[in-house]
C-alpha cells in the first residue's frame, strides 16, 4: 500500500485594512477603526496581511496600490468618504476597481440611515480589483461597526465567487 498523503488545509483568506485619517496618521488622536476591523477579520478567520493609517488624499491611492499588490481576499478602507475638502477615498479607490458592486454601498447606506441621517453623506465604492473585494467604509467606529454588520453575512460568498468556488 502507498503512503497516505497528509490532508492539505485550505489557505486562509487574507485581508488588508486602510484607515484614511490625516489626524490619526499625525498622532493627534488614536485610530479606533483599524483595531475594530482587525479584530473582526481575525474573528472571521482571515489573516490581516497589511494594516495602515495614512493621511487623506493621494496617500490613500498609494496605500491601496500596495495592498492590492498583495492580492488579499478583501481590502476595507475606513475614512475619507465624507464631503469635506480633504475626503478623497472614493476618488482614490475608483480607478483601481475593475468592477463596481453598487448594491453593497446601497446596503451600507441603508443600514446607516436607520441610525442617523448623516449616513446619507457617505460616499464610497465597493467593487473588485482582480480577485480582491474592496469596500470603503466611513471613519467613525460606530459607522464601521454598522458596515461590518452588513458585510458579515455576504463577505464569505463574495470571496468564494472571486475565488471561483461558489455558484451564483
Amino acid at each position: 500500500m502507498g503512503a497516505v498523503s497528509p490532508r492539505k488545509e485550505p489557505a486562509r483568506r487574507t485581508a488588508a485594512i486602510l484607515v484614511a485619517s490625516t489626524r490619526a496618521s499625525a498622532g493627534i488622536y488614536e485610530d479606533e477603526a483599524g483595531p475594530l476591523l482587525q479584530d473582526w477579520f481575525y474573528a472571521l478567520g482571515y489573516d490581516v496581511v497589511l494594516a495602515e493609517v495614512v493621511p487623506d488624499g493621494d496617500a490613500v491611492g498609494q496605500a491601496l496600490k500596495r495592498m492590492l499588490a498583495l492580492q488579499p481576499s478583501v481590502v476595507v478602507t475606513s475614512g475619507g468618504t465624507g464631503i469635506s475638502p480633504t475626503d478623497a477615498t472614493p476618488e482614490q479607490t475608483l480607478p483601481l476597481l475593475d468592477r463596481q458592486v453598487p448594491g453593497i454601498m446601497e446596503a451600507l447606506r441603508a443600514a446607516g440611515l436607520a441610525k442617523t441621517p448623516m449616513a446619507a453623506l457617505t460616499r464610497g465604492y465597493a467593487g473588485t480589483a482582480g480577485s480582491s473585494f474592496v469596500v470603503n467604509l466611513p471613519g467613525s467606529p460606530s459607522a464601521v461597526a454598522d458596515g461590518l454588520a452588513v458585510l458579515e453575512p455576504v463577505l464569505g460568498h463574495i470571496c468564494g465567487l472571486l475565488e471561483g468556488k461558489n455558484e451564483h
